[in-house]
């Protein structure tokens, strides 16, 4: 079984911790290389003009070194709490932007999954969790993003995992592929839910459910029909309620989406902001 390979992103804080936990807890028994990564800028607050030269050198020295330092520490912290053999560690300290750092790590290192933490609409200063869970969604489009919301505490299973969609195009074996990954590990269920209208159903959203329904053979699935509540994302989370079952969210983010053009909302925004439980994004690559 090849392993899967997994970035971390982190800012040494309770919330990224928190994503790092709930990531060596879903991967337990999976073989992976975990890789660690810590980003930062020099001079982001424009002080970099007027420190340039011997100056600029020194605070990227020490910036560098602490960054290097902190991860040290993070390391023997998972090291501490993950035994398994079949699980390495690579630290990474890049000098960049977030968005960068991890996106020229998924093309070197060939990622399967990043997996962050998410801080709620509560905590929308520019922190590093939450507004830039969301960057990291919309930037990375060619690699799945698990967000893992600030008080979520996983207890190592995954019940059942529920996949929103419109039905708004024909699922690719390779789309699926990141969510079909978890659902067979964990042999959870899938709840397909279709939030809006049941009534005009498109001949190509009934082509759709039908691919789908070929795709999922081999697992244990089953459709759910909802009708829309004030929004996609309130449903979303209506339902997660109802159903305490409910250990992951996923959706196929496609742009110009089904539900994007129902609801003008950015519903992968509001959902990343607002969920209870892990919400894996899966992008359409087109």
């Amino acid at each position: 079984m090849k392993k899967k390979r997994i970035i971390l992103p982190t800012d040494f804080s309770k919330n990224a911790w928190n994503a790092i936990d709930y990531a060596l807890t879903l991967f337990n028994g999976t073989p992976c290389d975990f890789f660690v990564l810590h980003s930062y800028q020099v001079g982001a607050s424009g002080l970099s003009t007027k420190m340039a030269g011997a100056n600029g050198t020194r605070l990227y020295n020490l910036m560098k070194e602490q960054s290097e330092r902190n991860l040290q520490r993070e390391l023997e912290r998972i090291k501490s709490f993950d035994k398994n053999p079949e699980h390495t560690f690579t630290t990474k300290s890049i000098m960049d932007t977030l968005v960068n750092a991890i996106g020229k790590t998924v093309y070197q290192e060939e990622i399967d999954y990043i997996i962050m933490g998410t801080k709620g609409a509560s905590g929308l200063k520019e922190v590093f969790m939450g507004s830039n869970t969301y960057n990291i969604i919309k930037e990375m489009d060619f690699c799945p993003v698990i967000a893992v919301p600030e008080d979520y505490r996983p207890d190592g299973k995954v019940d059942s995992i529920l996949l929103a969609t419109g039905y708004e195009h024909l699922f690719e074996n390779y789309e699926l592929k990141p969510l079909l990954n978890i659902v067979k590990g964990f042999n959870a269920k899938l709840w397909i839910a279709h939030v809006g209208s049941l009534v005009d159903f498109t001949s190509e959203q009934k082509t759709s459910k039908k691919t789908l329904e070929k795709r999922l053979k081999s697992i244990n699935y089953e459709f759910v029909e909802v009708e829309k509540d004030v929004s996609v994302n309130n449903t979303i989370q209506v339902l997660i309620q109802e159903d305490r079952d409910i250990d992951m969210v996923a959706m196929i983010n496609q742009d110009h989406s089904f539900f994007e053009r129902l609801t003008r909302e950015s519903v992968i925004k509001k959902v990343t902001l607002n969920t209870k439980v892990p919400f894996l994004v899966i992008h359409l690559f087109e």
